[in-house]
């Protein structure tokens, strides 16, 4: 593979993540450009490239929490090709409709996180990488012509917490279909993790039965790779006070906070909630701990693009 040059890197995000590109681009000491928009009255969305972008390399660094930027996305991806672009290089920090990435039989439910995902390879990028998918059933929703990535968070989310000087921590699933990624969290903090039974009953409503005792006398994290609605959360922090935990702290890479999630947070007894800025608009606060993906986007870039 070729060495791309970053004085011919034209990086550029969708509106929802321009804070989190821009530090993209102070890491990989390259400016964010920014796009020519205009709204018209009718509502319809006009954008313009503002340089040249035939022959370039570009970035496009997208999340996708709502229906807007997954169109803004595309809409980039397909401009980037038809200015003739020489490579086109996407990195989505949240996938909008990820947990809906099959659809049960008989439903008549639409997949939208393959049928979208498959929208933005349908657009020709060349390479495109995802941060902490809830699945990854839908880096296979091509022909095989593109490249895909799951970059992983647990290295940062490790060391932010190891930042915070918990004693005697403990990591808690709230199911075990995360204790996988939980464990291999709670080995790079050398600390026991364990698992709640979860069970959903509705779109936005789940039940957490009993938990070990194992996190009797310890600080639990609960981990989780999202936080929408906060009900499964919140029901598992009763659990873990119950099975007699001083403390509880709740970690997501992605902080939705969906409604009045975080007021209800706020209410609990919790500690902090941990997470990074891959949800746009989420930043450290009395809270909120957020660490920042910038230099783990600028390590794969500079590794995938072999910048020079």
């Amino acid at each position: 593979m070729k060495y791309i040059s970053r004085d011919n890197l034209l990086l550029i995000s969708n509106r929802r993540t321009a804070d989190l590109a821009a530090r993209v681009g102070d890491q990989l000491q390259v400016p964010l450009t920014e796009m020519i928009q205009r709204q018209f009255a009718d509502g319809e969305l006009y954008h313009a490239f503002p340089t040249d972008v035939s022959g370039r390399d570009v970035v496009l660094i997208a999340a996708t929490p709502d229906d807007g930027a997954h169109q803004e996305l595309i809409d980039l991806i397909a401009g980037c090709r038809y200015w003739n672009a020489s490579s086109v290089n996407v990195v989505i920090p949240y996938l909008g409709y990820s947990t809906m990435e099959r659809a049960k039989p008989e439903s008549g439910e639409i997949p939208k996180g393959i049928t979208r995902t498959r929208q933005i390879f349908r657009t020709r990028p060349d390479y495109v990488a995802f941060i902490d998918l809830h699945s990854e059933a839908v880096l296979h929703a091509h022909a095989g012509e593109i490249r895909t990535r799951h970059i992983w968070t647990e290295k940062l989310a490790a060391d932010t917490i190891k930042g915070l000087r918990i004693d005697n921590p403990v990591l808690v699933s709230p199911d075990y279909g995360f204790s996988k990624r939980v464990a291999r969290l709670a080995g790079l903090l050398n600390c026991p993790h364990t698992a709640a039974n979860k069970d959903r009953y509705d779109i936005d409503h789940t039940i957490v039965g009993q938990l070990s005792s194992a996190v009797k006398g310890r600080t639990a994290i609960i981990c989780d790779d999202m936080i929408r609605t906060g009900g499964s959360m919140l029901q598992t922090v009763e659990r873990c006070y119950e099975a007699g935990a001083v403390d509880v702290l709740v970690m997501a890479t992605h902080l939705i906070l969906a409604g009045d999630a975080r007021d209800r947070f706020s209410a609990g007894r919790i500690s902090r909630i941990i997470g990074a800025d891959t949800y746009p608009g989420r930043q450290s606060d009395d809270l909120l701990e957020v660490y920042s993906v910038a230099p783990l986007i600028a390590g794969e870039l500079t590794h995938y693009l072999r910048l020079k």
